[in-house]
């Protein structure tokens, strides 16, 4: 590396302005730049800038757009849920009803049945009360005729 003072401090100076003439050449430059800003300004960044500006834009638009949407998803998400609980409700009210209708057909199916049985044991008692004393009548007459029977042979 060499040593930018010893470089500056030996530079041989011919002529007016040494190191840093100052010319024509100058004003050219600024010029030229000036001329090159613009033309990249009218050709480069315009458009350049446009496109961001429509993506911005367009940006802005779909996002109210989902804003918008999402609301809405919300707003019928919750009329939904009003509904869904509301026809949960009327199912569960119905149930009950349904239940409690089921119940009653069931005891009045239950105490007709227990009537049925209760009748059907009370006839089955009487016939057997009466077979018990038919049975009971033929036993008395079998063994008072197998009384006779032995009184007649103990007098024989």
């Amino acid at each position: 590396m060499v040593n930018f003072s010893i470089l500056i401090s030996s530079s041989e100076v011919n002529g007016p302005g040494g190191l840093f003439d100052i010319d024509a050449t100058l004003p050219l430059v600024a010029i030229q730049f000036l001329v090159l800003m613009v033309l990249l300004n009218i050709i480069l960044y315009s458009p350049l800038l446009s496109v961001i500006a429509e993506r911005k834009e367009y940006i802005l638009t779909n996002l109210t757009k989902a804003a918008s949407l999402l609301e809405e998803a919300n707003a019928l998400t919750e009329q939904y849920e009003q509904q869904l609980n509301s026809v949960r409700k009327e199912t569960q009210l119905e149930i009950t009803n349904a239940q409690k209708m089921y119940k009653e057909i069931f005891e009045i199916e239950l105490n007709i049945s227990q009537t049925y049985i209760d009748d059907l044991l009370d006839s089955i008692i009487e016939d057997l009360l009466e077979k018990k004393n038919t049975a009971l009548n033929s036993l008395d007459k079998i063994v008072q005729s197998l009384c006779g029977e032995i009184e007649t042979r103990l007098s024989i």
